[in-house]
């Protein structure tokens, strides 16, 4: 296995499965690329309260502790990228962040979870305000579904291809990055559509919608199939390119359960890489 690149996943467990780090790590997999994971926060819905979020943060050390660990056990020509999650509070935000200036990564992909369902108004807006302070400008490749590229562009409303690509090109703009920004079923028209944006590049990634309600996951094996592609070798369009087309197909094949909403199959997803 020495040439087998790693890709590490900071992100939280979302215990059935369907988001957080266990769909990073089998969005990895399908790829063909060895997962690592720091977790930073434990997440479980609770069927007895409408399905609603509970919330666990993992203590700062314990996340220091974890970092500590992946870091030293592999080198940096194998381990290039990590993949950001959901972080959760300002406390773990600024030990990712120490993390993630203390050790070198080719890529960053951040998936900015920028409201975290378990947290109190004010706690979320704590973490939102940490997280583009101290993680955006780290960032190298970001991205925001509707909600997160409206708070990242401070933009008041998305209505259309046209503002989601100025809502993007800003992001770029203050972060730096490359950013994949998420036009999903949120507008209107036949096709999911994406707009990339890069210093050099604007592109619109288009592809017919899957029904017209969000898919649990989604987000998550978008961010993670990036990371993966990077971890292969892929420029970052490429690699944006590759993650929609991985997603919709997960999204088709997706899983239903008792739940009251559908996940992503990464499996379906990697149909596409065959």
């Amino acid at each position: 296995m020495p040439n087998l690149p790693v890709a590490l996943s900071i992100a939280g467990s979302e215990a059935t499965g369907g988001a957080g780090a266990q769909v990073d790590l089998k969005t990895f997999q399908a790829h063909g690329v060895f997962g690592a994971v720091a977790l930073t926060c434990i997440v479980s819905f609770d069927p007895k309260a409408n399905w609603g979020h509970r919330f666990v943060p993992v203590d700062a050390q314990v996340i220091t502790d974890q970092l500590e660990a992946i870091t030293a056990a592999y080198r940096t020509d194998q381990l290039n990228v990590v993949k950001l999650g959901m972080l959760g509070t300002p406390g773990t935000i600024a030990t990712v962040a120490t993390a993630l200036q203390s050790r070198a990564f080719g890529h960053v992909v951040l998936d900015p979870v920028l409201i975290c369902k378990g947290q109190e108004p004010g706690a979320a807006l704590d973490t939102d305000t940490a997280l583009k302070e101290q993680i955006l400008p780290l960032a190298t490749f970001i991205t925001p579904n509707h909600f997160e590229t409206l708070s990242l562009s401070g933009f008041s409303r998305i209505d259309s291809v046209a503002d989601l690509t100025e809502a993007a090109r800003t992001i770029h703009k203050i972060s730096g990055a490359a950013v994949l920004a998420k036009g999903g079923v949120h507008l209107s028209g036949p096709d999911a559509v994406d707009v990339y944006v890069d210093a050099d590049t604007t592109e619109i990634l288009s592809a017919p919608k899957v029904g017209d309600v969000q898919v649990a996951g989604a987000g998550c094996t978008l961010a993670a199939a990036v990371a993966a592609q990077l971890a292969l070798g892929a420029t970052p369009l490429e690699a944006a390119k590759a993650a929609k087309t991985f997603v919709t197909a997960g999204i088709r094949g997706r899983l239903t359960s008792a739940a009251p909403f559908d996940v992503v199959s990464q499996s379906a997803g990697a149909e596409t890489l065959n």
